[in-house]
């Protein structure tokens, strides 16, 4: 069963074996540059291939939690429209993205009332995510 404290993820080849390959190629290649006998220009082209492969990986990352975060969004606005009958852009101003993806686990019995306590309270997500008594586990989460 999903909650607050185990609902983050761990992505093996993400994190274990894509981030850490990159950063020791990373190293290794600042390394190559200042003390290899091999030509400089070589060296460069490793490093900036390392820097490129660098900066893939993060803008994987980026690109998938921004499309979560939009998903989430129109999820939160077609539940709120199912449970309420209202639009729920009016409260979307109000909240950052985080406190909706806060209140994505919420239960429907009590996630109205929850946004109310978020937009008055300046809740966060975690604080919103520890509120929750009815937790909805979302495992296809990125």
């Amino acid at each position: 069963m999903q909650n607050l404290k185990n609902h983050k993820r761990i992505y093996p080849l993400h994190h274990l074996v894509l981030t850490p390959l990159t950063l020791v190629f990373f190293i290794w290649s600042i390394v190559q540059l200042f003390n290899s006998t091999n030509e400089l220009k070589e060296n460069i082209y490793f490093l900036i291939l390392s820097v490129i492969l660098l900066i893939i990986g993060v803008l994987l990352r980026i690109y998938a939690a921004k499309n979560q975060d939009r998903i989430i969004r129109l999820e939160m606005r077609f539940r709120y429209k199912e449970l309420t009958g209202n639009s729920f852009s009016e409260f979307e101003k109000k909240l950052t993205i985080k406190q909706i993806v806060g209140l994505r686990f919420a239960g429907d019995e009590e996630i109205v009332a929850l946004i109310d306590k978020a937009i008055m309270g300046k809740l966060s997500n975690i604080e919103i995510k520890k509120q929750i008594t009815d937790w909805q586990e979302d495992n296809q989460r990125v």
